[in-house]
């Protein structure tokens, strides 16, 4: 039986270009190499599985390659290429500060910058989650940092920046990554399961990337997952929807519609239903505000793309949004938001919710009365001007 390899690993990145959602990085980094403009010392900070580590070996693996190619790419035929795709390449170290956090640790790291590399220009340190070193190792790495030999180049990776000490950034050239969009990430995943013989509805792969919120590699196990769990060879969307346990945007469209609409028994219902599904209530009045922000930015043209979710379900923000009124979703959303708020701290939960959706419920009928307030009021300025 064949070992199984899972995405994330079988499907790493192993040169700039197939690197996904980083331009930005990838660009500067390829520049910096082609005219020589290599800093000593490099921070890559953003969220999890957006490609520090991946780009931090990428650009050691180029720097020491001995036939770069024209578009600054390694050539994976050297040596020092095929040293580095087996781990045996000496020019290259990794340090995981999650687990070699102390001054011993960082003191060993620096005994061995002393020497110069065997073969190839530079000896390259790459240092994971670095926002995990004590203090004290922090304060022993600065003199290496700030004054490195000639050959020796720092990569730091973290997804905490803001942990790093002024000094350490102050000697640092930073780079930060973005959250992977929606729409590149699944282009990765169609990409794989065509390589893979997979079929799948671009929905599905849609789905899987929105719940990634961002990272790559969240996406790529999921991704996993999912086939595993169909035994065809085939992502359908309702499949993944139930598997990854996502409550599906049509509950929330007609949730809408029923409480806009003043059907109170309707939505109580939907509620019912959805609770029974296993879904958590706090998980549902999240996704409810999420749902009305949604339709207050599909109001306008120029803030649709503000919504992270696939074109078809987009077309349907858009053609709710004409329905519903601003006023009424400005008044759900407070609602909305008191609902979240104090959700934790409410001994009965689920009333806590459903008193929420009656208030929502009836939002509809107050601001008819007031429009009808108001028109009487003008009504009577009207006549008293004529009098």
């Amino acid at each position: 039986m064949e070992q199984f390899v899972v995405s994330a690993r079988k499907y790493r990145p192993a040169t700039f270009d197939s690197v996904v959602g980083q331009g930005h990085i990838t660009t500067t980094l390829k520049n910096a190499i082609k005219t020589g403009h290599l800093a000593q010392a490099f921070l890559f900070c953003g969220p999890r599985g957006v490609g520090k580590t991946t780009c931090a070996r990428i650009l050691a693996k180029t720097i020491n390659c001995q036939q770069v190619t024209e578009d600054t790419e390694p050539c994976n035929e050297c040596t020092n290429c095929k040293n580095f795709g087996l781990n045996a390449s000496f020019n290259i170290h990794e340090l995981d500060a999650a687990s070699n956090n102390s001054v011993e640790d960082i003191r060993n790291l620096i005994d061995q910058v002393r020497f110069p590399p065997q073969d190839g220009k530079f000896k390259v340190y790459i240092i994971d989650e670095v926002h995990m070193l004590s203090s004290a190792a922090f304060n022993a790495f600065l003199k290496t940092l700030e004054e490195p030999p000639s050959y020796a180049i720092f990569i730091l990776a973290t997804t905490e920046k803001h942990k790093i000490l002024p000094t350490i950034l102050s000697r640092c050239q930073v780079f930060d990554f973005n959250r992977i969009q929606i729409k590149d990430m699944a282009g990765h995943l169609q990409n794989i399961a065509e390589k893979e013989g997979i079929e799948a509805e671009p929905e599905a792969l849609e789905l899987i990337a929105q719940k990634a919120d961002g990272g790559l590699r969240d996406a790529l196990s999921m991704f996993d997952l999912n086939v595993t769990f169909s035994t065809d060879k085939k992502l359908v969307y309702t499949e993944v929807l139930e598997n990854l346990h996502v409550l599906d945007y049509d509950y929330y469209f007609k949730l809408t519609e029923a409480l806009y609409s003043a059907d109170l028994s309707e939505a109580l219902l939907l509620f019912n239903e959805i609770l029974n599904k296993g879904f958590d209530g706090h998980q549902f009045v999240t996704g409810l505000n999420e749902h009305f922000r949604n339709l207050l930015v599909s109001k306008d043209s120029r803030t649709v793309d503000l919504m992270e979710v696939p074109e078809s379900v987009k077309q349907k923000y858009i053609e709710q949004s004409k329905k519903v009124s601003t006023s009424y979703l400005l008044s759900a959303l407070s609602v909305g938001n008191a609902i979240d708020l104090h959700y934790k701290a409410a001994k009965n939960q689920r009333l806590h919710v459903e008193i929420g959706l009656m208030k929502m419920a009836s939002i509809s009928k107050v601001l008819d009365l007031n429009n009808i307030q108001e028109e009487g009021e003008e009504k009577k300025k009207s006549l008293s001007q004529t009098v």
